[in-house]
C-alpha cells in the first residue's frame, strides 16, 4: 500500500537540513585539518554557546547518548580544551567548561561555519537571510514555550 507522505512538510525539510548542514560542518572541519574531531569541534561549540553546563544537559542539547559526549569531553579534556567538575548542587554531576585553550580551536571552528553560512546565502538578498533566521529563530521560540508548557522541567531554548 503506497504511503501518501509528502517529503517537503516542514518537519522533513527542517530535519533535512539539520542532518545536511551537520554532515557538512563536520567533513569541513575534518578537511580543514583542526586539531579536533567533527565531533569535539561541535562539542565545544556547544559548550561556548550555552556556556557552563552539566554534562547530561549537553548531551540530550547536543543529541548525543551520554558516553558518545563522555569520549569526546575525556578527549578534550586531555588536551586541555574543556574542565569538569562536579557540581555544588549535586555531585554526582559534572559540570563542563571550556578553558581558555580552547579560544584558538573554536576560532578556526568559527571561520569554518561562517564560510559555509556564506556560501550557503550566496544566491539570497541579505535580508532575505536575515528574515529566514528572524523566523526560524521565532520557530524555536515557540516550540520552546510549548515544551514548556507541557510541563517539561528540562526545557530551554535550543
Amino acid at each position: 500500500m503506497p504511503h501518501d507522505l509528502d517529503p517537503d512538510t516542514f518537519g522533513f525539510v527542517i530535519g533535512d537540513l539539520s542532518r545536511l548542514m551537520r554532515a557538512e560542518m563536520e567533513r569541513r572541519i575534518a578537511q580543514a585539518g583542526l586539531s579536533v574531531t567533527p565531533g569535539e569541534g561541535r562539542t565545544l561549540a556547544n559548550i561556548a554557546r550555552i556556556g557552563c553546563v552539566r554534562q547530561n544537559m549537553l548531551a540530550e542539547r547536543m543529541g548525543l547518548e551520554a558516553m558518545t559526549l563522555s569520549t569526546y569531553l575525556d578527549r578534550l579534556e586531555a588536551r586541555g580544551l574543556v574542565s569538569r567538575a562536579p557540581d555544588p548542587a549535586d555531585r554526582r554531576a559534572k559540570l563542563v567548561n571550556l578553558t581558555p585553550a580552547a579560544d584558538e580551536v573554536l576560532g578556526h571552528v568559527k571561520r569554518v561555519s561562517e564560510q559555509l553560512r556564506a556560501d550557503l546565502s550566496r544566491g539570497m538578498p541579505r535580508a532575505g537571510w536575515s528574515d529566514l533566521l528572524d523566523e526560524l529563530k521565532r520557530i524555536r521560540a515557540d516550540l520552546a514555550a510549548m515544551r514548556s508548557q507541557a510541563g517539561d522541567k528540562t526545557a530551554r531554548p535550543a
